[in-house]
């Protein structure tokens, strides 16, 4: 079975396609590197033995998207491409609706004429907008997301729930995903963000390693445990078994499918910190600064229904993600470029 990885060359698109080779797949990866290495599908064949075919290309390219359809005999699609910081999105909207929504109408459009209907798509637990109460289901209302970037992928779900009514061949899978963090246990792969990281932990591993001055955490007045900001954080390997799961799961289940990917545990930005310098034997300078506009003070899911209906769990502790990525970290001070 050939799978196509669109982005796969990313972070969590690199950790699933090493999962989807080892697990006997052929992939054809679909990036145009714009904020990913093809160093990361150099790390993937040295940890497997196997390696996936790279096409360096825009998801939004029609014509290319023909091109490996018609040459490279698809069976599904893994679709990881787009931007997304947050950041980023509110000050260029237009780039992250072009991007995200336009791409993702594109790929379906080539997939459709291709005879292609499996689709597993990258989501985010953003989706939810604030809640009003822990842990978050899948049933729950999706709310209105507070920055272009969320926006897009809200857009993107409703899109393919229009497909999927409209051409009952689809079958496709939303994984909305919470705080992926972590790093592949062989130290070679992990998370290497371009300029100054927007998550946390590659925050806190790159003023470990020397490369950034201070952290920064944005709020410490939250109602939560310590006053930072509770997250749901999964390691990167956990999710990439996740997306396997539900490819496996849509070839059996005509329709769209909702899943929450998360532990089910909250975190607070303190707690990583502490958890991190732990594993590290780093102390970690930090400045509290204002909160961020758009932050909420706790997200954690409810994966329940993955656990029943895909047979996925989360397996790794707050302990496994901040060693396997202070293991990454330490061994590639500036990423891929070391």
């Amino acid at each position: 079975m050939k799978i196509l990885v669109t982005g796969g060359a990313g972070y969590i698109g690199s950790h699933t396609t090493l999962a989807l080779l080892e697990a006997g797949y052929e992939v054809v990866v679909l990036d145009n590197l714009c904020n990913s290495s093809d160093a990361a599908l150099h790390a993937v064949e040295a940890i497997c033995g196997k390696s996936a075919r790279m096409i360096r290309g825009d998801v939004c390219d029609r014509a290319l998207l023909d091109r490996i359809f018609r040459e490279q005999r698809i069976d599904a699609v893994l679709h990881f491409a787009g931007l997304k910081a947050v950041g980023e999105s509110v000050r260029k909207p237009l780039d992250y609706y072009e991007n995200n929504v336009g791409g993702s109408i594109t790929l379906c459009q080539a997939m459709a004429a291709a005879g292609v209907f499996r689709l597993v798509f990258s989501s985010s637990a953003t989706v939810y907008g604030e809640p009003e109460q822990m842990p978050i289901r899948e049933d729950f209302p999706t709310g209105i997301p507070t920055n272009p970037y969320g926006q897009s992928k809200l857009i993107v779900e409703n899109v393919l729930r229009d497909l999927s009514q409209a051409e009952p061949r689809w079958r496709i899978a939303l994984l909305r995903y919470f705080n992926p963090i972590g790093a592949h246990h062989s130290g070679h792969m992990g998370e290497d963000p371009n300029g100054i990281p927007n998550n946390l932990l590659p925050y806190i591993s790159q003023v470990a390693v020397g490369s950034l001055p201070e952290l920064s955490i944005f709020g410490d007045d939250y109602p939560t445990i310590d006053g930072t900001g509770v997250r749901d954080y999964i390691h990167v390997v956990d999710l990439a078994d996740g997306h396997l799961k539900a490819l496996q799961s849509i070839a059996e289940r005509p329709g769209i499918h909702t899943w929450n990917l998360g532990t089910g545990d909250g975190y607070s930005v303190m707690q990583v910190l502490q958890a991190f310098e732990q594993a590290s034997g780093r102390a970690v300078p930090y400045r509290v600064m204002p909160r961020r506009s758009g932050d909420i003070a706790e997200s954690w899911a409810d994966a329940s229904k993955a656990a029943k209906e895909l047979g996925w769990k989360a397996t790794r502790s707050l302990q496994d993600m901040v060693t396997d990525t202070w293991r990454w970290q330490s061994n590639h001070p500036r990423g891929y470029l070391q």
